[in-house]
């Protein structure tokens, strides 16, 4: 019977994850080697190699492993501001992250692509169900989906201009966010009409 791999393997593993999403979000994919990595791991590209078989595979973890992370924290949620608050949170650890999955996700092949846009629709149709069921919506049908798109061009950009050293904690910008959108899904429950 085969062993399993050591716990050690997999914090190792975590770490050059961790490492490749700095970099990527740093540099771009195209933009980092794996001498690059290797290097800012203090490990030889060999060792590096025996964790991960390229960079490819670097990207699609990352870029997969944010969003299944997302996933799980929108399954079964019953509120909006529960959603936001577990989303907000979950970005408080994954800045490089989510900047791969949003800037870099262009470098997937397409079956690879195709699946986890797959699940970022399920992130967005979680929220969309939160807001229709929203007490402070009513009057918003068939604008969810919007409205939730709406609220992911908030929380998605956190990343280029919060700082968790400033005033204001990841739970702050999340009680923010959900007051903002509580306090604007009254004015939007009709569409807006030009004229």
């Amino acid at each position: 019977m085969p062993r399993g791999r050591a716990a050690k393997f997999e914090l190792q593993r975590q770490t050059i994850l961790q490492r490749a999403a700095e970099l990527f979000a740093a540099q771009g994919y195209s933009g980092t080697s794996m001498a690059e990595l290797a290097a800012g791991l203090g490990i030889s590209k060999a060792l590096l190699y025996h964790y991960c078989a390229d960079k490819y595979e670097l990207l699609r973890e990352i870029a997969e492993g944010h969003i299944d992370r997302l996933c799980a924290v929108t399954t079964g949620r019953p509120s909006l501001e529960i959603l936001i608050r577990a989303v907000v949170s979950e970005y408080a650890d994954a800045r490089f992250h989510h900047q791969v999955l949003v800037q870099d996700i262009k470098y997937l092949n397409v079956a690879d692509r195709d699946r986890i846009l797959a699940k970022e629709r399920q992130v967005v149709a979680a929220f969309a169900q939160a807001i229709a069921t929203s007490p402070d919506a009513s009057g918003t049908a068939a604008l969810e989906k919007p409205l939730a798109m709406l609220l992911f061009g908030m929380i998605n950009w956190l990343f280029t201009w919060f700082r968790a050293d400033g005033a204001l904690s990841y739970a702050d910008i999340a009680v923010l966010v959900t007051r903002f959108v509580r306090g604007g899904l009254d004015a939007v429950s009709t569409l807006p009409r030009e004229g």
